[in-house]
C-alpha cells in the first residue's frame, strides 16, 4: 500500500519539526498555509510541494482605502416599518453590522435606490423620500397611514465576510480589518493583477497558486450581534455596483431595479424559481468573473505554476458546472467535504487536470479546544465522503487551519492517519476508476446541470429543518450504484428525455425551483413529454409537492403519474377513498417494523367511508420510516394505486403503473442508511429492474458495495462506527459474510 502522497497539510511560521513529523506520517506531499498563517523558509525547506493562498481581492488596505467608492457592493432591503401618520423614518442599517456594511451615498440614490409600499407593491417616486446620511435614514412623505414600506439601498461591504468570521472565530483582537475590493472597476482591476504579477516573483518556490476564491463572495451578511442574517451558498447579491449595473443596461437593453436583487426580501435564493432578470445576471456577471479569472490562471503558468481554485467563498461567478468552465484554464478545484454531496459537487467537476478534497474537521479552536474529541468529526466526515468517492473519486485529500492546534491531539493524529492510508489504497487499487453504476438517474429541477449536487442546499453541506427531506435524496444518491445527472425543464422542453435515463427524481416545496413553479401550468409541452416517457417504459419519482402548481382543478399537475395529489382545501366537497396499504413490497423488503406495532396496525383497520371525507385510511400508523418533515393531505388520485405507506391519513410512499412505465411517490427521506436503502430499492422497482437488485447488494443497509470491473476489485463499506455484520449476494447466487469493524472498508477481487 502506498503511504506517501495525495495529501496535502496545513502549516504554519515556527512549526517546521512538527510538520515535518506529521507530513511523514500522514504522507503529506505537499504543504499550504491557511487564512491567517504563513510558511517560514524552515517549512518551504522540508521539500514538499507548495500550495500558497491567493487572496485576489482582499488584504491589501493600503489600496483600497484610498478607493473606498470601489469595495464590493450589495443591495439590502431594510425592515418593514409601519407608516401611522403621511410621513414614516426607515432606518437603512437596522438588524445589520456596522463594521461589515455601510450605505453608499457615492451614487445617486434616486437612481439607485427604490423605496417600496410592501402593501401595495408600489414603487414611491422619489420625489416623496429623501435620504438622511448623518442619521441612516429615509423619510417618506406623503405615506399611506397603515401601510408598511421599506428602502432597497446600496450598501459597501467593509469588511470582507470570510476574513470577518475568522477574525471573530479565532479572536484575533485588534488585527485590522480586511477590506474586500471590486476588479469591476478599471483602477482596482489594474492593481489586482499588477499585484498578482509582484507577487509571483516574489514567490519562485510557489508549485501551486491556491486561489481563495477569486472576486466575489456568495451572500453572507451579518447582523450587529456577529451572527449570520443572510447566507445563501449561490448568491449573487454581493456582486453589483453603479458601474456594472449601468453596463448590464447597456448590453442587454434593459435596466435592473434594485428589487431585482432584493427580490421581496427573498435575495433571490437558489430555491425561487429563476425570472430572467436573475438567469441574466448570473451570465453577465460570469462572463467578467471568468474572463479574468483565465487571466490569472495564464500569469500563473506563464511563471511556472499551477492554478488552483477554492470552490467557496469569493467563487460567485465561476459556475463550474456551466457550459464554459473549462476554459478557463484552471489546473484543479479544490473544496471543501462537508458530506457526500459536497464531495460530489467537487468529484464530477470536468475541465480541470484534478480535483481535491478538504476535510473537516478545519484546526480551529472551535472544534480543537480541551474536552473535545476531534477524532470523532473526522471519522463522521470520512465515511460520509468515502461512499462519494467510490463513485466518483477525487485525486488528492487534505486539511486546512493551525497545524499546531491538531498537533495536540494524538486521537485525531492517529485517525488522520489511518484515513490518510486508506484513502491513497483506495486509489491504488482502483486506479482512479469510479464504481460501476447500474442504473442512470436524472434529477430534474430548474436549473438542471448547472447546479449540479447543488440543489435544496442553503448554507454549505448544512440541511436545515425545511430542507432536511430533500437533501436527503442527493446524500443518499451520492453514494448509491446509480449514475446521475442533472437536467432542467427547460432541457426537457427543448430535447426531451436522454435515451438512456432509466429514472426520472424530480421534486421540492410548491413554488420552488425545484419544483417548478408556474411552468406546468405555463407550458403543456413539459406533462406531456415526461407523460409519454413514462407511459413508454420510463420511470418517474417524485418528492415532496412534484410539479406543484394548483392548475385545472388539480395540485400535482404529474398526479396522474405519480398516482398522488394534495387536498388545498379546494375539493373537501370530493371524497378521498384509499386502497389498503400493502404492508410487504420489493420497495419496503429491508424496513424493519416492530412485530408488536404491525400487529396493532393490523388489528386496528381501516376507517370506514364517511361522507365528505371517503374512507380507508389506516386507524394507526404501520411506521418503521422516517419521511421527515410530513406533507399533509396528501392522498390517492384512485383505488389502483399501490400504497406502501399511509400513515396519519396521507400518503407517504406510493407506487402508481402508468402504461408500460412506473411513478413512484415519496413525501420525502432524510438521509440515513435505512432510507439510502429505501431510495435504492425505489429506483430499481419504478424503472422496473428488479431482477438486477440482488447482485453485490447487503444484507445490512448500514454496509454498501462498489463494484470496480476495469481494475477487478469490489468492496464492502462499514458506513457506521460501530462494528457491523452483513452478507453480499454474489451474481451466481452466493453470498459472503463479512464482520466490518467501525468504519472499515473490506476488499475482495470479483
Amino acid at each position: 500500500m502506498t503511504t506517501t502522497g495525495r495529501f496535502t497539510l496545513p502549516s504554519e511560521s515556527n512549526f517546521a519539526e512538527k510538520t515535518r513529523e506529521l507530513a511523514e506520517l500522514w504522507g503529506a506531499d505537499a504543504i499550504r498555509n491557511s487564512d491567517g498563517t504563513q510558511l517560514d523558509d524552515a517549512v518551504r525547506a522540508l521539500g514538499k510541494k507548495i500550495y500558497s493562498a491567493y487572496f485576489p481581492t482582499r488584504a491589501h488596505n493600503e489600496w483600497i482605502t484610498l478607493h473606498m467608492d470601489e469595495t464590493p457592493q450589495v443591495y439590502l432591503l431594510t425592515q418593514r416599518v409601519l407608516a401611522e401618520t403621511d410621513r414614516v423614518s426607515i432606518d437603512l442599517m437596522e438588524g445589520f453590522f456596522a463594521e461589515q456594511l455601510t450605505p453608499n451615498y457615492d451614487a445617486n440614490p434616486a437612481k439607485y435606490w427604490e423605496v417600496i409600499d410592501r402593501t401595495t407593491g408600489e414603487v414611491v417616486d422619489p420625489e416623496r423620500w429623501e435620504v438622511h446620511t448623518d442619521t441612516h435614514t429615509v423619510t417618506v412623505c406623503g405615506a399611506t397611514p397603515m401601510h408598511e414600506y421599506t428602502v432597497s439601498f446600496l450598501a459597501y461591504i467593509i469588511w470582507d465576510p470570510v476574513e470577518m468570521y475568522n477574525h471573530l472565530t479565532n479572536d484575533w483582537g485588534d488585527k485590522e480589518h480586511e477590506i474586500p475590493f471590486d476588479i469591476y472597476h478599471p483602477a482596482t482591476r489594474r492593481f489586482v493583477f499588477d499585484t498578482f504579477e509582484r507577487w509571483l516573483e516574489a514567490n519562485p518556490d510557489t508549485d501551486v497558486v491556491r486561489f481563495t476564491t477569486f472576486f466575489y463572495q456568495f451572500t453572507l451578511i451579518f447582523d450587529p450581534k456577529h451572527r449570520e442574517k443572510i447566507v445563501d451558498w449561490f448568491g449573487c447579491s454581493c456582486t453589483v455596483s453603479p458601474r456594472a449595473l449601468d453596463d448590464f443596461e447597456e448590453r442587454y437593453g434593459y435596466r435592473l431595479r434594485a428589487e431585482d436583487f432584493v427580490d421581496e426580501g427573498c435575495y433571490n435564493s437558489a430555491w425561487r424559481v429563476p425570472g430572467k432578470a436573475q438567469r441574466d445576471w448570473i451570465d453577465f456577471l460570469s462572463g467578467f468573473v471568468r474572463e479574468n479569472v483565465k487571466k490569472l490562471a495564464d500569469m500563473s503558468h506563464a511563471a511556472g505554476k499551477e492554478a488552483m481554485m477554492f470552490l467557496g467563498d469569493q467563487w460567485i461567478g465561476t459556475e463550474p458546472y456551466k457550459d464554459g468552465f473549462g476554459d478557463l484554464g484552471l489546473d484543479a478545484v479544490v473544496g471543501s467535504i462537508g458530506d457526500g454531496t459536497t464531495t460530489r459537487m467537487i468529484a464530477d467537476i470536468k475541465g480541470v487536470k484534478y480535483t481535491e478534497g478538504r476535510f473537516l474537521p478545519y484546526f480551529f479552536p472551535d472544534t480543537f479546544y480541551e474536552g473535545n474529541d476531534p477524532s470523532i468529526e473526522a471519522w463522521d466526515n470520512w465515511r460520509k465522503a468515502r461512499r462519494a468517492i467510490l463513485r466518483s473519486p477525487i485525486a488528492r485529500m487534505g486539511y486546512g487551519g493551525y497545524l499546531s492546534l491538531a498537533a495536540k491531539f494524538p486521537k485525531f493524529v492517529d485517525a488522520v492517519t489511518h484515513i490518510a492510508d486508506e484513502f491513497r489504497d483506495i486509489h491504488d487499487r482502483t486506479g482512479g476508476e469510479p464504481a460501476e453504476g447500474e442504473l442512470n438517474v436524472a434529477i430534474l429541477n430548474s436549473w438542471g446541470r448547472m447546479r449540479s449536487w447543488m440543489a435544496y442546499t442553503v448554507a454549505h453541506a448544512l440541511p436545515n429543518k425545511q430542507t432536511v427531506s430533500y437533501y436527503g435524496i442527493l446524500e443518499s444518491l451520492s453514494g448509491m450504484r446509480v449514475n446521475v445527472r442533472f437536467v432542467s425543464f427547460d432541457d426537457v422542453l427543448e430535447h426531451g428525455v436522454d435515451d438512456d435515463v432509466d429514472v426520472i427524481i424530480t421534486g421540492g416545496p410548491v413554488d420552488t425551483a425545484y419544483s417548478g413553479g408556474d411552468v406546468w401550468a405555463k407550458d403543456p409541452r413539459l406533462a406531456e413529454t415526461l407523460r409519454a416517457w413514462v407511459r413508454s417504459g420510463g420511470a418517474l419519482v417524485g418528492v415532496g409537492e412534484p410539479s406543484s402548481q394548483w392548475f385545472q382543478g388539480r395540485f400535482f399537475q404529474l398526479a396522474d403519474v405519480l398516482g398522488v395529489d394534495e387536498e388545498r382545501f379546494q375539493t373537501l366537497s370530493v371524497d378521498k377513498y384509499f386502497p389498503p396499504v400493502v404492508a410487504d413490497h420489493f420497495i419496503t423488503a429491508d424496513v424493519p417494523v416492530d412485530p408488536a406495532v404491525r400487529a396493532a396496525w393490523e388489528s386496528a383497520g381501516y376507517r370506514i367511508p364517511l361522507s365528505g371525507c371517503g374512507g380507508g385510511q389506516g386507524r394507526v400508523p404501520l411506521g418503521g420510516i422516517d419521511f421527515g418533515e410530513p406533507i399533509l393531505n396528501t392522498f390517492p388520485v384512485n383505488e389502483r394505486v399501490t400504497l406502501l405507506r399511509a400513515d396519519h391519513g396521507q400518503v407517504q410512499l406510493a407506487v402508481n403503473e402508468y402504461g408500460k412505465g412506473r411513478g413512484v411517490y415519496v413525501s420525502g427521506l432524510p438521509y440515513s442508511a435505512a432510507n439510502a436503502r429505501l431510495l435504492e430499492r425505489i429506483l430499481f422497482y419504478a424503472s422496473r429492474h428488479e431482477d438486477r437488485y440482488a447482485a453485490y447488494s447487503t444484507s445490512n443497509p448500514e454496509c454498501e458495495v462498489a463494484r470496480f470491473p476495469e481494475s477487478g476489485w469490489y468492496c464492502v463499506i462499514n458506513n457506521t462506527d460501530r462494528p457491523q455484520a452483513t452478507d453480499v449476494t454474489l451474481p451466481d447466487g452466493t453470498g459472503e459474510h463479512f464482520d466490518l469493524e467501525p468504519s472499515a472498508i473490506a476488499w475482495r477481487r470479483l
